[in-house]
């Protein structure tokens, strides 16, 4: 059971710096970041809600890349596609208002796609740990992770039982090789099976942010972490683009 909320907008409680001997990603969103400073090596987040989160991945693909110094990993990004959610022409134009090679900035992220659970699974259980070592990745993000999983082809209870050992392989594996690890949970009809997956994703995460979108505003909301209070924030639209923060 989560924690009550209390709702901020923006959170404007000060936060506790990070250790600096730590590799920390931060997002240089200010309203954002006044709710999530960073993330950290060991970290497993689950995004979900609107689609308005994914242009948020996409900045994360764009900021592991920039140096540490400047709030980055220096670092390759390892991207699972469970979802077909990879936009190459927002990463283009991100990685140029960072003043970013382009090329080289896609070139350091490494995507694959899965169409099936059976490759989801083998991606991530299989060749995850070999992945993370040939490319030297300290982030890896996992896109629209459970749609394969409500594939109605699969009996539901096998896919309940491989899906909660893929959480639980995760959750282990972002503490054991000490890179973030970020999964994103997309919006679905509330079938029984569903909520299943939902409820074991948002458990196993130590971090969780929803995205709510209207006609009008977009929010992101930190509703779970081991140490930050949480709240709820404004979140640039797509007429204000998150390349405005930069």
């Amino acid at each position: 059971m989560m924690t009550q909320k209390l709702l901020i907008k923006p959170t404007i409680l000060p936060q506790q710096q990070a250790p600096q001997q730590l590799a920390q990603l931060t997002l240089n969103i200010p309203t954002v970041d006044q709710l999530l400073p960073y993330f950290k090596p060991g970290d497993f987040a689950v995004l979900h809600g609107s689609h308005s989160l994914i242009p948020f991945t996409t900045r994360i693909c764009i900021r592991a890349q920039i140096p540490k110094q400047l709030g980055g990993l220096s670092s390759n990004i390892i991207f699972i596609d469970g979802g077909d959610t990879f936009r190459l022409h927002k990463t283009t134009h991100i990685a140029q208002q960072h003043k970013l090679n382009p090329h080289k900035v896609l070139e350091n992220i490494h995507v694959s796609r899965a169409y099936t659970a059976y490759q989801l699974t083998s991606q991530i259980m299989e060749k995850l740990e070999e992945n993370i070592k040939k490319h030297n990745t300290k982030i890896v993000i996992i896109a629209d992770i459970a749609k394969t999983f409500l594939d109605e082809n699969i009996p539901e209870e096998e896919a309940q039982k491989v899906y909660s050992q893929i959480l639980n392989y995760l959750a282990s594996f972002a503490k054991k090789h000490q890179i973030i690890l970020i999964t994103t949970y997309m919006q679905y009809n509330n079938t029984k099976r569903n909520i299943k997956l939902k409820e074991i994703t948002l458990t196993k995460a130590n971090i969780v942010l929803s995205f709510t979108k209207t006609l009008y505003t977009s929010e992101i909301e930190l509703e779970k972490h081991p140490t930050y209070m949480l709240g709820i924030a404004d979140y640039p639209t797509e007429n204000n683009t998150l390349t405005d923060f930069m």
